[in-house]
């Protein structure tokens, strides 16, 4: 049988050293299983011929048979290029070489036919193709060519000669090597039962279909064979995690939750609520650790379901640790907890890396004596003198914040791991939550709490900044706070900060009677902090920003949100930014301001803004528009391995068949031990290898 993992892809005919070292540079192809998994990107149907005289500048691709009648060099030095006037009795289109001028004219000759393929311009009335793939006409047939694959290449590989059409030949070259069928990646018994192609076929077809209907047979296959093994790999880790670690039982629902129940809930839950408590009652009593990942969009109540979870804990004798990300929301989660459980007479303590001395040790020594049962921090928890007495549940409050190895430093603060409750209020689409967190179980609070008003959402173009302005005016007047929120990104970061500096001008001046806070992630974390404690304490009434406001800050005076070029953020960011307000009782606004010039792309999203307040219904949009890779929350999470062809927006459906298909298989045999499941462990063995980082997919 031929292994196509062990061949290095220059003894491949064609490729030699040179193209070798390009190919594994550009595109990460170091052997002939590399290259026979990087499948093209889309396929353009070559049996159709157009005539010169119906082309037009809108169509994506065409092909004509005709001859060339002259060539024409036009220019000097760089701006130099060739065009070669060619014909096929219907008229003249123009072919244009800016580069390779040498190689086309020793290449192609006049009166020989061509089929010439390419994607058509009009310039000076008159259809023009640049670099143009041409054969010569004799030496096709196009009838048989059918469905033609395209290959994403880099300028570098183009420059070299090694452009779609050139990998198109280097993959055909290695089909004709492949004369037995390859191992199978998959067991018989799976290929048999969801009716999947066999991986050879597969593999012959998505590089050169035939036929719509096989193309698609074949794509499913080899996204089945991505997102199996993706799942199978979580599903194991999560079986041999819950056979190693027996969870703490919570058996009771004791004096804490019921009297803070009865006596001290500021408002009834909601059904959303109540479902959520039962879900965490039921993990955990079961025996097993609990894992849980509880989304819920902004001011959904998620605290306040975190709360009732650590009252569980502290009724059955253990105590409960709350993690934020920064200083500001540890503050907040301390003054609300404290709040609420005032009347049963709890000791709740903060940690942070501001709290030395004396009180810090206080808090240390109430921890590891027991005295202290619910301890609200940031990453200060993490350092290795705080120790606990009995730590039973720990919280995490906006996941992507903490990395996996951080999550895993919180389980030795325990002979036996704490049950793990993570919040995040950035809604992930279903298919992206099974992929990113599948090792957790996911809860959703999808109802805000009663009283709440929904945030109006509207689009102005920057030229209407007067109206804008007059329109702050009402609300200062009536008492409220403002954000102005501008872009910070990376690449522009000069620019945006001389636009967040120019804005901070412009409002202090055109705002003269109010205070104007300017926050933006350049500053020292002091200065920063200082300032939203400025704001939320109402000390100043504007608060100029790029994104780092905190997710979760809680400023419920806070009424208007204004969104300065709206078009340079994501869905989820736009989303995250909105939340901000619309946290008090009174009517909030977001105000998105952008340019009249919008792509397509950036008008979709800036209308779902509009229409919609539903988190979810926004992510999976965001999902589809932009990719998982480019998710708000997902970045810092990182996807830990590349899908070649599955993709998690579209692919929902079969994410659930092939996870549904792993929990069968690691239910029946957790160690993969039973002979038709060799092939399972060998292939899970060999990804473990791949460049995939499958270690911290959980």
């Amino acid at each position: 049988m031929l292994d196509l993992s062990v061949r290095d892809v220059k003894y491949l005919p064609g490729v030699g050293p040179a193209r070798a070292e390009l190919l594994e540079k550009e595109l990460g192809i170091k052997t002939l299983a590399d290259l026979i998994h990087y499948y093209p990107y889309k396929y353009i149907d070559r049996s159709r011929l157009f005539n010169i005289k119906e082309v037009d500048g809108t169509m994506p691709y065409i092909q004509l048979k005709g001859r060339i009648l002259s060539f024409e060099e036009i220019g000097t030095g760089r701006g130099k290029r060739l065009v070669a006037h060619f014909t096929d009795g219907t008229g003249i289109a123009d072919l244009v070489w800016f580069q390779g001028i040498k190689f086309a004219l020793s290449k192609y000759r006049p009166n020989t036919e061509y089929v010439v393929f390419g994607k058509p311009t009009i310039f000076n009335g008159r259809v023009n193709i640049a670099h143009p793939e041409i054969d010569v006409e004799a030496n096709l047939n196009l009838s048989e060519m059918g469905m033609q694959p395209h290959y994403n290449t880099t300028d570098r590989m183009k420059k070299s000669g090694l452009n779609s059409a050139a990998v198109r030949k280097l993959v055909a070259t290695l089909l004709g090597l492949i004369e037995a069928p390859l191992p199978e990646t998959l067991p018989e018994w799976i290929i048999r039962r969801e009716n999947l192609m066999p991986l050879t076929e597969a593999l012959r077809v998505i590089h050169a279909p035939k036929d719509v209907n096989s193309l698609r047979m074949a794509q499913h296959r080899l996204k089945f064979e991505e997102l199996f093994y993706v799942q199978l790999n979580i599903c194991r880790y999560s079986a041999a995690r819950n056979r190693r670690f027996k969870g703490l039982m919570f058996n009771r629902v004791g004096d804490s939750f019921n009297r803070f129940y009865n006596e001290c809930l500021p408002f009834s839950l909601t059904d959303a609520q109540k479902r959520v408590v039962r879900e965490i009652r039921r993990d955990t009593c079961s025996g097993v650790q609990m894992n849980r990942l509880l989304q819920g969009d902004v001011g959904s109540g998620k605290t306040m379901v975190a709360l009732m979870a650590m009252l569980l804990a502290v009724d059955n004798g253990f105590q409960a640790c709350i993690m934020a990300p920064t200083e500001i929301l540890a503050e907040q989660h301390y003054a609300n907890i404290g709040r609420y459980t005032e009347k049963i007479g709890l000791k709740v303590e903060l940690l942070t890396g501001s709290i030395k001395g004396k009180r810090r040790q206080s808090v240390l020594d109430g921890l590891v004596g027991g005295s202290v049962n619910i301890l609200v921090a940031t990453h200060a928890v993490l350092e290795d003198n705080v120790l606990f007495a009995r730590l039973g549940l720990v919280v995490i409050d906006e996941q992507h914040r903490f990395g996996v190895a951080q999550r895993a430093k919180l389980w030795e603060k325990n002979n036996n791991p704490p049950h793990i409750l993570v919040m995040t209020a950035t809604p992930i689409p279903r298919t992206l939550a099974m992929t990113l967190y599948g090792d957790l179980d996911v809860s959703i609070i999808d109802e805000l709490p009663p009283g709440r008003k929904p945030i109006k959402t509207v689009h102005k173009y920057d030229t209407g900044h007067t109206e804008i302005y007059a329109f702050l005016d009402e609300e200062l007047r009536k008492g409220r706070q403002v954000y102005v929120v501008y872009p910070l990104i990376e690449e522009s970061e000069k620019i945006d900060l001389k636009n967040l500096e120019d804005g901070y001008g412009i409002i202090s001046d055109r705002f003269q009677g109010y205070s104007v806070s300017k926050v933006h992630g350049k500053m020292k974390p002091a200065e920063k902090e200082a300032e939203m404690q400025r704001f939320k304490r109402a000390e100043t009434q504007i608060m100029v920003s790029t994104t780092v406001i905190e997710v979760g800050v809680d400023v419920p005076n806070a009424s208007v949100m204004v969104i300065e070029n709206a078009e340079r953020f994501g869905l989820s960011q736009l989303h995250q930014l909105r939340g901000r307000v619309g946290r008090g009782a009174d009517q909030s606004f977001c105000i998105l301001v952008t340019g009249y010039k919008l792509s397509e792309d950036t008008r979709k999203r800036i209308d779902i803004m509009v229409d919609s307040n539903d988190g979810f219904e926004i992510a999976e949009a965001d999902l589809k528009l932009r990719g998982p890779g480019d998710i708000e929350g997902t970045q810092q999470s990182g996807i830990a391995f590349e899908l070649r062809l599955a993709n998690l927006a579209r692919d929902g459906a079969l994410i659930e068949q092939v996870r549904n298909i792993a929990k069968e298989i690691v239910a029946a045999d957790p160690e993969l031990t039973h002979p038709q499941n060799t092939i399972l462990l060998r292939e899970l063995r060999r990804l473990k290898k791949s460049p995939f980082d499958w270690s911290s997919i959980s």
